[in-house]
C-alpha cells in the first residue's frame, strides 16, 4: 500500500508558478511509476505528465515547455514545477502511484493509488 499527499497548490494570476509536491509513504518498489492528474469542474480526469523508476517523463501536449514532473527519492516526493500558468490549467490536481515502470497518461486505471487532490486556480 502507498500513501500519497499533495500539497503547494493555490491562486495566481496568469503567467505566474506554483510548485506541487506529492509525499509518499508506505510500501516501497524497484519499479514504478507516478505521475500527475488533473480535473476540471465538469470535465473527465486528464493526465498531465508522468515519470517512471528509470527517470522517463511524459508530459500532455498542453503543459510541454511549461511543466515539469521531477521526483526526490531521498525525499520520496513528487513534484510539478508550473510555469507560465493559464486559466484553463485551473484543475483540482492529483498524484497517482502504479507498481510498474510501464504507464501512461491514458490509462488512469492502471493507477492503484492517489492523493486527495491539491487545488490550483489561475485568474486572467
Amino acid at each position: 500500500q502507498v500513501q500519497l499527499v499533495e500539497s503547494g497548490g493555490g491562486s495566481v494570476q496568469s503567467g505566474g508558478s506554483l510548485r506541487l509536491s506529492c509525499a509518499a509513504s508506505g510500501n516501497t518498489y524497484s519499479s514504478y511509476c507516478m505521475g500527475w492528474f488533473r480535473q476540471a469542474p465538469g470535465k473527465e480526469r486528464e493526465g498531465v505528465a508522468i515519470i517512471n523508476t528509470f527517470g522517463i517523463t511524459v508530459y500532455t501536449n498542453s503543459v510541454k515547455d511549461r511543466f515539469t514532473i521531477s521526483q526526490d527519492n531521498a525525499k520520496n516526493t513528487l513534484y510539478l514545477q508550473m510555469n507560465s500558468l493559464k486559466p484553463e490549467d485551473t484543475a483540482m490536481y492529483y498524484c497517482a502511484f502504479r507498481s510498474d515502470a510501464y504507464c501512461s497518461l491514458l490509462r488512469l486505471y492502471d493507477y492503484s493509488a492517489w492523493g486527495q487532490g491539491t487545488q490550483v486556480t489561475v485568474s486572467s
